[in-house]
């Protein structure tokens, strides 16, 4: 099933002369629900061995829906929030509980917050799931009493101690020896590669994966599917290994070059062309190639690591991989006829507005209107709210029932669907995505309407 390509900016595919590729999660798919779980269970058990963690916290179950790529950790307070884009929390939990809107208020004044604290932790890594999850079980521990470090502490230990796992091996481990398990298999990303070479695009990765665990991935996941050719050393230009983004495009860094039949690494201060790499910086990669930003295009999942970074430092167009968005869009389809109701009923409350606006207006100014035919407007619009609450109440069945949609949080749309906006030229569910669209296709976002506009076209300015 291919879904579409959904853009932000104006990117005309015949101007790129070079894209790359983030390895994990976009030009390698996993199975989200398990790849986390394996996360979650590891991270557990590795606190309470080497963190000094209740050993409760090892027989913790892996809650899949109880975190989304987006959310935002409170260390000062022990809440998992969802931001809107202008900062204003709209749904929290403490642990497995949610904050009613009076709670939320007092301890976040309806001010928004500014995300630059140290008391904020975004969740926007391959990992946000099983670190949202896992760090609201700890805080739900603490409040029933258990010996639970303070929560800033959880936040910290929880971060490490993935990052622990990532580094020494144990979840790559348990990948590399049971791919069919975690590994989406997808036929049509080989059948995309080879058709960008036969329309003269170069190819290159640029992932945050060692060399021995890419190519053993790539194997797996590429080589049985290419027709044309051998295998995916003979696609990609340019590999990069180790990256260390999102450092990669923010500092200098030196390059080794990697043999790719011993794996054996050695300094290289020579022009980066053909072959596989490890670390370096952006700067010497792009001038020795030769190419302007512009002519560059970035595909990864990480909307810092791989598309803000980008951004902030150098000029090369962006694509982020959203995975999550599959199933959103499905909702989205799903509730769209509870969505229709939805803006019927707000199409007649904002007559009766526009109309109780009038009269006040006219009584202001001296006229005799009566209460009684303003109050009967309030209570058409009483009748109005309470339909448009049980249809809401309909339309969030169909999506996270935690915290709804990844890209909105309530009415607005959401702190990462902001980021989303802002800094990725395009965004779709999967790089296979890309197949039903020709190399040489001229993305056009749709003409975006201000408020001002949108009034205008409604006819509510006269």
């Amino acid at each position: 099933m291919y879904m579409s390509v959904f853009i932000n900016r104006v990117l005309n595919m015949k101007h790129i002369k070079i894209i790359g590729f983030d390895m994990d999660y976009t030009l390698v798919r996993y199975h989200t629900e398990r790849f986390e779980k394996l996360t979650h269970q590891l991270a557990a058990a590795r606190l309470v061995q080497d963190f000094g963690y209740p050993k409760e916290v090892g027989n913790l179950d892996f809650e899949f829906q109880r975190a989304i790529v987006g959310l935002v950790i409170d260390t000062r307070n022990g809440n998992l929030l969802q931001v809107s884009r202008h900062g204003k929390v709209k749904i929290a939990y403490h642990g497995l509980e949610s904050l009613d809107f009076q709670k939320q208020k007092e301890i976040y004044q309806e001010m928004a917050i500014d995300l630059r604290s140290q008391d904020f932790k975004s969740l926007d890594t391959n990992f946000a799931i099983s670190n949202g999850v896992l760090y609201s079980q700890l805080v739900q521990l603490k409040s029933e009493g258990h010996e639970i470090p303070p929560y800033h502490q959880i936040a910290e230990d929880v971060n490490r101690c993935i990052d622990i796992l990532h580094q020494d091996d144990s979840i790559k481990s348990r990948l590399v020896s049971d791919f069919n398990e975690y590994v989406i298999n997808d036929p049509e990303v080989a059948k995309m590669l080879e058709r960008y070479i036969d329309y003269g695009k170069k190819l290159m990765i640029i992932t945050n994966s060692d060399f021995e665990y890419s190519k053993k991935l790539l194997d797996y996941a590429i080589n049985p599917h290419l027709k044309k050719h051998k295998s995916w050393q003979d696609i990609f230009e340019i590999v990069i290994t180790f990256a260390d983004k999102p450092r990669f495009f923010e500092r200098t860094g030196r390059f080794l070059k990697i043999n790719p039949e011993t794996g054996m690494m050695s300094n290289y201060e020579g022009k980066i062309e053909k072959g596989i790499y490890q670390g370096g910086w952006f700067g010497k990669l792009q001038r020795d190639l030769g190419y302007s930003g512009s002519e560059i295009l970035y595909l990864g999942d990480h909307i810092y690591g791989d598309v803000v970074s980008i951004k902030k430092t150098c000029n090369w167009r962006t694509a982020l991989v959203l995975g999550d968005l599959q199933e959103e869009v499905s909702g989205l389809i799903k509730a769209r006829p509870v969505q229709q109701k939805i803006e019927a009923l707000m199409k007649e409350k904002q007559t009766l507005e526009i109309e109780i606006n009038r009269l006040d207006t006219r009584k202001y100014e001296g006229e005799n209107v009566p209460y009684s035919k303003i109050n009967k407007l309030f209570e058409q619009m009483d009748k109005l709210n309470t339909k448009i609450s049980e249809h809401l109440k309909e339309y969030k069945i169909f999506f996270n029932p935690y915290w709804g949609e990844i890209l909105r949080a309530g009415y607005d749309e959401s702190r990462y669907a902001e980021q989303v906006e802002k800094y990725a030229c395009i965004y779709m569910t999967k790089v296979s995505d890309l197949y039903k669209y020709s190399p040489k296709t001229y993305f056009r976002p749709y003409h975006r309407t201000m408020p001002h506009e949108e009034s205008t076209l409604q006819g509510d300015i006269i």
